[in-house]
């Protein structure tokens, strides 16, 4: 059902570089109390859209429904997210063969060879992310927070880096509703993560979820 992360040669990250601090969003009831409304109405959306997009999917190609792949949260957790597939199964060993249009510890490509038709129209409207919302009703992830990062990513963090996993991961967050797409510099999704730990506060989330309502409709720097 889902294709798993192929094994990283990355270390896991030394737990003497994580900056444990304890951001007030960690212990918000408001904000977990969202999370959980937000992740039940998610997980109905998903309940609605999966055969057709599972269907979908495993007609346009060969392969899983769901790509598995392992990820770092709250002071360098690891916990697995999944996604509708939206790439042919062997994107991770064809990685090479693609440019990258980003800098530093991402990688991007609008026009990503590697990414199915199907998939072209899963990730403009962002129905890949929705099985992610069970990670957020478990409590791996949130609504609003940071870009949940890979292995081989954390591997090369600076402290610095670290302080954005100082708050959960989440769906969206400030990289996501300042374009997406547009984003290619990593330093500058470190820069927005910390500037959404600084100006947090209960309704912050509020005023994100509803940024990124936006963003999705309009497909603002859709991928």
């Amino acid at each position: 059902m889902y294709q798993a992360q192929s094994p990283t040669a990355c270390q896991p990250p030394t737990p003497k570089l994580l900056v444990q601090e304890i951001h007030p969003s960690v212990d918000s009831v408001f904000k977990r109390s969202l999370d959980i409304i937000g992740s039940v109405v998610g997980l109905l959306i998903l309940a609605i859209v999966f055969v057709p997009v599972a269907i979908a999917i495993k007609l346009d190609s060969p392969g899983p429904i769901f790509f598995r792949q392992e990820r770092y949260g709250l002071h360098g957790r690891k916990f697995y997210i999944r996604k509708f597939r939206s790439m042919v199964v062997n994107a991770e060993q064809l990685k090479s063969l693609v440019s990258n249009e980003a800098s530093g510890l991402i990688f991007k490509n609008q026009r990503d060879p590697r990414i199915t038709q199907v998939g072209r129209f899963l990730r403009s409207s962002s129905l890949d992310e929705l099985p992610q919302f069970w990670n957020v009703l478990v409590g791996e992830m949130s609504l609003v927070g940071t870009r949940p990062p890979t292995g081989d990513e954390v591997a090369q963090y600076n402290e610095r880096h670290w302080q954005r996993l100082n708050v959960k991961p989440g769906l969206t967050g400030e990289w996501q509703v300042s374009g997406r797409s547009s984003v290619k510099d990593f330093e500058e999704v470190v820069n927005l993560d910390l500037r959404y730990q600084q100006q947090w506060h209960p309704l912050y989330d509020l005023v994100i979820i509803v940024k990124t309502i936006y963003v999705i409709l309009a497909k603002i720097g859709a991928c």
